[in-house]
């Protein structure tokens, strides 16, 4: 598992976030404070608060060169 903190501050980042890890089969999950959800669901990211960096875990055995570099534009 991967760990990395992403910044998700506006509308269009949370959608094209969204769209991008959506082409991967493995499971992202997003930890702000206590509360864990499934990154891969838009309204699940609104739930949080955006104005902050927030955890990235990300459950991959491969591919995982190419989604770190897909995710390289919303690291924070």
């Amino acid at each position: 598992m991967k760990k990395m903190l992403i910044s998700l501050n506006s509308i269009d980042k949370v959608k094209s976030f969204v769209n991008d890890i959506t082409k991967f089969d493995s499971d992202f999950d997003l930890v702000s404070g206590r509360y864990v959800i499934d990154a891969k669901s838009i309204m699940g990211i609104f739930s949080l608060d955006l104005s902050k960096p927030i955890e990235l875990n990300i459950h991959a055995e491969e591919n995982v060169d190419e989604i770190l570099k897909v995710l390289e534009t919303y690291q924070a």
